[in-house]
């Protein structure tokens, strides 16, 4: 197996790493009750979707 014959840099090192990321999920407000939620799914506070009431909501 070939192995490096020379040693790479960090800078070197860290070009290539660039794309290796976390990257925080987009929240955006829910239109029915204004809470939080992620886009394209289904608020868990309300339970509605694209102006539909998907899931009932149990009130603990």
């Amino acid at each position: 197996m070939p192995n490096p014959k020379w040693r790479h840099s960090k800078s070197r090192r860290d070009k290539r790493r660039t794309h290796v990321k976390l990257f925080a999920p987009n929240f955006g407000n829910c239109p029915q009750c204004s809470e939080p939620k992620l886009p394209h799914r289904v608020c868990l506070k309300c339970g509605y979707y694209n102006g539909k009431e998907v899931l009932p909501v149990i009130e603990v």
